[in-house]
């Protein structure tokens, strides 16, 4: 029997990556995403005056997360992915909001882990429930983690998440080390006048940990919608503060869908990357699809439309109704997002509702 023909777009891109959403909520209030402190808001107020911008107006938070019932359950997660694994998807991350608050992920993990073709499974969390769930996770079939860590000084950590967790978050990275995850990712976002000071700092706990860090430009993702270009840290800014202290030695990659660039240090000890979706936007080569915890497939992480599978899920379609309706999807995946354009808006759902 013949393998049915990729999951291609109208312009030409293969989509191999799912990226799956178990949850919206969120146990960290990230000032880029779902920001609730006072100091919060006064971090972007301040920088309104610095730039002589008028005062921002941030939008208030009001959270509804969605009910049980209207989540996805973990045999509709695992059929979903196996149709879209039939079609050519090779890599499925588990996202959220942070997906370790939602009960027996190892049990999903190990729904997933057998899936044949499935090439590369792996989680990505803020770490501080990570150590509750290491070892199960691992021993379900779990292959990489990511880690977010925005800051290694305990104060901004805390002003950034709104939360005094840092010492959770590097247990979760060493303890992840040990159980032999590799590679180990750390994801930072930079933001001008928070925490780009301490690129090279982060870039050091890299080399010394031998871990992945991936420097990620500040998207306009925050519920609070105070976005500001000028508090984006270009990536080529990154990358030139960089290698004036480090050795660096770049990466080629054969794989043009990866979204970040990459550098090892002269010592083979760590990486660094670079995600600049602002300032050099990768969209031509992306190949990743995004189910929400609800049931809606993203085609792009700046959609303004989703795609509710739920009701093919809990009606009576069959497995081929449902890989015919995500190849329709995928046909209307947009040609690029528009941020920095006059057209661009900002999509309803925020980072965390939409999974990373």
């Amino acid at each position: 029997m013949s393998a049915p023909p990729p999951l291609n777009d109208s312009f030409g891109r293969t989509m191999r990556d799912l990226r799956v959403s178990i949850t919206d909520r969120c146990n960290f209030r990230c000032l880029y995403c779902l920001p609730e402190t006072e100091e919060a808001a006064n971090f972007y107020r301040g920088k309104f005056d610095a730039l002589k911008n008028p005062q921002p107006t941030l939008t208030p938070i009001v959270r509804e997360w969605k009910p049980k019932s209207a989540l996805l359950t973990y045999e509709e997660i695992e059929r979903v992915v196996r149709v879209a694994v039939g079609l050519g998807v090779e890599k499925v991350r588990i996202t959220g909001g942070e997906p370790l608050l939602r009960r027996g992920v190892p049990d999903l993990v190990a729904r997933l882990a057998p899936i044949s073709g499935i090439r590369d499974l792996a989680m990505t969390t803020n770490g501080a429930h990570f150590a509750t769930h290491a070892v199960a996770l691992r021993a379900a079939g779990l292959q990489r983690v990511s880690f977010s860590l925005d800051s290694l000084d305990h104060d901004n950590f805390k002003r950034i998440t709104g939360r005094d967790g840092l010492r959770a978050v590097l247990a979760g990275i060493a303890q992840a080390k040990e159980l032999g995850f590799a590679p180990v990712k750390v994801n930072a976002v930079v933001i001008r006048g928070l925490n780009d000071h301490e690129l090279e700092c982060l870039a050091g706990f890299a080399r010394e940990q031998a871990v992945s860090l991936r420097f990620i430009e500040f998207m306009p993702l925050d519920s609070g919608r105070a976005w500001l270009r000028d508090l984006v840290v270009p990536g080529r800014e990154i990358l030139a503060r960089l290698q004036a202290r480090f050795d660096l030695r770049p990466v080629v990659s054969e794989n043009q869908s990866e979204t970040a660039k990459r550098w090892t240090f002269a010592d083979g000890r760590g990486e660094i990357g670079i995600i600049a979706p602002v300032t050099e936007p990768f969209c031509g080569h992306c190949n990743r699809l995004r189910l929400t915890a609800d049931g809606k497939i993203r085609t792009c992480l700046f959609s303004l439309h989703e795609h509710d599978l739920k009701p093919l899920l809990r009606g009576n379609a069959s497995d081929t109704d449902l890989a015919a309706r995500l190849r329709e999807i995928v046909l209307g995946k947009e040609d690029r997002h528009h941020i920095g354009e006059p057209s661009f808006q900002q999509p309803e759902r925020t980072m965390s509702c939409i999974g990373g």
